[in-house]
């Protein structure tokens, strides 16, 4: 399935910090605004698909993430030198790229994901319309960004420049819709920033941890862990989209309830049930009318909402008529609106997994996060293959490739 060295690669872009030649109020890091892209990207795609237009969304997904991947090869150089370095340098720093990335991601389908990225640097017209969507996505988040540097750093001589630069680029994306509706500052403007928001709630709240990751950053990581498993069982293309958006939105919720921590949520009789229940009041009062109407139905799915219950990590099919089933080997073509809830939830614990794991390595450990690690292991034992992808093993190459040297690619 994966590399586990590839896996500790997506955790690095939490130590990535961003304006870190800025003052700061809090924690800009590279994994959230990564994570704030793709969420501002899945709007703007649908309403451009809304609109007529064809954007394919596994195509933005897939670009989304090789941009990712760079962006954590080249970690915290500032964007316009980077920028230059792109102009400058591409053909160079394409190939430095691949060759860190290198056997991290050679195995994964047979080489031919690594094919795709290399011919996704070198070639500029691949995913084009994706790309610019994912450029005018990026730039939404910078600008998001932006606005909370400018409150700390109004006394630099040049802020009012950079704050111009800033503003004057918005121009340059003025041909999607999404970003018109964007600058109206109303509904998606909102969901936007509520969305955003889930940066400042960190998960495992109640302990020092090393790297400190954001619900944010990890919703990210499961999608990026749902991405690679769909890939592995070779999922059809709306299923792989499914997927990767239902974890990316998974705890999208928390941006008005906060993060429950799992030991309340399940060991006070009945508690779980009441979140369950305040969530979906949640959603339908002050998430699901800052939603365009057209694609509501589509979010209400990926949310995990049916029958008046929500619960994202359930093996479901056909949005319209939900049915939730045991197994999905049957259902693997487009028509049938797939989502993989369980292997969603394994992607879930996994990341749990390692966010322990790593804290522990890095010799920052607590009670919490020693249980919390051995907890979800077992957890994931249970239920250890989905789809003949092995999820433990998958856990235990990790812990061993945390506490050994590089031994190469591993898989399941």
């Amino acid at each position: 399935m994966l590399n586990p060295k590839l896996i500790e690669s997506f955790f690095t872009a939490a130590s990535i910090q961003r304006w870190n030649d800025y003052p700061r109020m809090v924690d800009l890091v590279e994994l959230d605004k990564q994570a704030h892209k793709f969420i501002i990207a899945y709007f703007f795609a649908k309403i451009e698909i809304d609109n007529g237009n064809d954007i394919d969304m596994s195509a933005l997904i897939e670009a989304g993430i090789f941009e990712f991947l760079r962006r954590v090869v080249v970690t915290d150089i500032r964007p316009d030198v980077f920028h230059i370095m792109l102009e400058k340098k591409k053909n160079e720093l394409n190939e430095w790229v691949l060759t860190q990335l290198g056997e991290k991601i050679n195995d994964i389908e047979g080489g031919e994901f690594s094919k795709r990225f290399k011919s996704y640097l070198v070639d500029e017209n691949m995913y084009k319309k994706e790309r610019f969507i994912l450029k005018a996505s990026s730039y939404i988040s910078t600008k998001w960004e932006f606005s909370i540097i400018y409150q700390t750093s109004q006394f630099l001589n040049d802020i009012e420049d950079v704050k111009k630069a800033v503003d004057s680029e918005i121009e340059d994306y003025y041909e999607l819709l999404g970003v018109r509706k964007f600058e109206l500052g109303k509904k998606l403007s909102r969901f936007i920033d509520l969305s955003g928001r889930l940066r400042f709630q960190k998960r495992w709240a109640q302990t020092p941890r090393v790297p400190e990751t954001s619900v944010l950053g990890h919703m990210l990581i499961v999608s990026l862990l749902s991405y690679f498993y769909s890939l592995e069982i070779k999922a059809c293309k709306k299923r792989l989209e499914n997927n990767f958006f239902c974890a990316l939105f998974h705890d999208l919720p928390e941006a008005l309830t906060r993060d429950i921590i799992t030991p309340v949520k399940y060991s006070v009789s009945g508690m779980n049930d009441i979140i369950s229940e305040f969530e979906i009041l949640k959603i339908k009062n002050d998430i699901l009318p800052l939603i365009p109407y057209s694609m509501r139905g589509e979010f209400s799915y990926l949310l995990g909402l049916y029958d008046d219950k929500k619960d994202e990590f359930l093996n479901k099919v056909n949005q319209k008529s939900i049915k939730v089933v045991d197994t999905l080997n049957a259902y693997n073509e487009d028509r049938y609106n797939v989502i993989d809830g369980v292997a969603l939830k394994a992607c879930d614990r996994l990341a749990a997994f390692v966010e322990a794991t790593l804290s522990i390595s890095h010799g920052v450990k607590s009670n919490e996060l020693i249980n919390g690690k051995k907890e979800t292991l077992a957890k994931l034992k249970e239920n250890s293959s989905i789809s003949g992808v092995n999820f433990y093993e998958l856990a235990l190459l990790i812990e061993k490739s945390l506490k050994d040297p590089p031994q190469g690619s591993c898989g399941t």
